[in-house]
C-alpha cells in the first residue's frame, strides 16, 4: 500500500501492457491519487505524465503526493472524454500510452461528505465533479418512479427494482430520505438483507447505479475509446481497468470493433484476449480490486 491509503489496482500488469519503460508521454485519464502514474515516474526517468480527473479534491491530494515529480507532470481538472478536444495540451506525437482506471478511489470512498460509500453516513451527493448541479439526492427526489426503477435495473442490475423505486417515492414524500444511511436502511429492508460471506450487499448495486447516473459514467465511453485509438500513433498502447460488467462490456465492444477487418483495416491489436484480473494475493491485500478487469490494446 502506498501513501494516502491508496493501492493502485493491477499495477504490474498495467505497466507491462503499457510498456511504460519507453521514453515519452503517458496519459492518465482518471488520475485519482496517481498510483499508476507515480510508479511510471519512479521507474522511468524519461517518462512524462499528463493527468486528468473530474475530482478537484483528488487532484489536489495527488499534486502533493507526487510533488517530487512535479517537473514531469501536468494535471488538469477535466473529464477524460474531453481529451480529444485538448490538442493544445497533449503532444500526440509523443504519447506512448494511455491509462483509464474507471473505478472509485479509496480516497473518495473514505470521505463521508462525498456520499459514495453506503458504509459511511453522509449526504446523498456522489458527484465526482462538485461543480455540477446534479446529485444523487436530486435524482432520488425528482425522478418519477418508473425512471428510478429503470435506473436501478439498468445500472445496478437489480431485481425488484420497481419495488425499491416505489418505496423511495413513499419515503421522499415523508422527508425521510436524506442521508446515505437512510438509503442503505431502505435497501436492506426492501431486500431483507442478511449478511452472508461472499454475498454482495444490495446497497452496493444501488449506490453504483446512482453514481453512474449522477456522473454519466457510461455515456460515450465506447465512442471515446474508438476515437482515441484512431487519434494515436502506431505503437501507442491503451489500457482500461473497469470494475463492473457494464463498463467492461463497452470497453470490450469498442476494442472488438476496432480490431475487426470486416469493413476496414484493423486499427488496433488486442493484447488481452481475455480481461486480466487480480490474483488471489492481490485481492487479499486489496479487497477493492476483486472485480477489476484490465483490457489493453496497441495501435497498429
Amino acid at each position: 500500500m502506498t501513501g494516502y491509503g491508496h493501492t493502485p489496482v493491477l499495477l504490474e500488469e498495467t505497466l507491462f501492457f503499457l510498456q511504460a519503460s519507453r521514453p515519452g508521454v503517458y496519459l492518465d485519464g482518471t488520475f485519482g491519487l496517481g498510483g499508476h502514474s507515480l510508479e511510471i515516474l519512479k521507474r522511468n526517468p524519461s517518462a512524462r505524465i499528463i493527468g486528468f480527473d473530474r475530482d478537484e479534491a483528488s487532484l489536489r491530494a495527488a499534486a502533493g503526493r507526487l510533488k517530487d515529480y512535479a517537473e514531469r507532470i501536468n494535471l488538469y481538472q477535466a473529464d477524460f472524454r474531453q481529451l480529444l478536444e485538448l490538442d493544445d495540451l497533449i503532444p500526440w506525437n509523443e504519447v506512448k500510452g494511455a491509462l483509464f482506471d474507471l473505478g472509485l478511489s479509496s480516497y473518495q470512498l473514505a470521505d463521508p461528505t462525498r456520499g459514495f460509500s453506503f458504509n459511511l453516513e453522509g449526504p446523498l451527493d456522489m458527484r465526482m465533479d462538485t461543480r455540477q448541479k446534479v446529485t444523487a439526492e436530486k435524482i432520488l427526489m425528482t425522478y418519477p418512479e418508473d425512471r428510478l426503477a429503470e435506473l436501478f435495473k439498468k445500472y445496478g442490475e437489480l431485481h425488484q427494482s420497481k419495488l425499491l423505486a416505489r418505496k423511495i417515492v413513499s419515503l421522499r414524500k415523508l422527508g425521510l430520505l436524506k442521508t446515505t444511511t437512510d438509503l442503505r436502511k431502505l435497501v436492506e429492508e426492501t431486500y431483507h438483507w442478511i449478511p452472508q460471506k461472499n454475498r454482495l450487499h444490495p446497497a452496493a448495486k444501488v449506490f453504483q447505479a446512482l453514481r453512474i447516473e449522477v456522473n454519466q459514467e457510461l455515456d460515450g465511453l465506447d465512442t471515446f475509446l474508438e476515437e482515441l485509438a484512431r487519434k494515436c500513433l502506431p505503437g501507442t498502447r491503451l489500457a482500461v481497468i473497469s470494475f463492473h460488467s457494464l463498463e467492461d462490456r463497452l470497453v470490450k465492444t469498442a476494442w472488438q470493433r476496432l480490431a475487426s477487418s470486416e469493413r476496414d483495416q484493423p486499427v488496433i491489436k488486442i493484447l488481452t484476449k481475455k480481461p486480466v484480473q487480480p490474483t488471489p494475493e492481490e485481492i487479499e491485500a486489496n479487497p477493492r480490486s476483486h472485480s477489476a478487469k484490465l483490457r489493453a490494446v496497441e495501435r497498429i
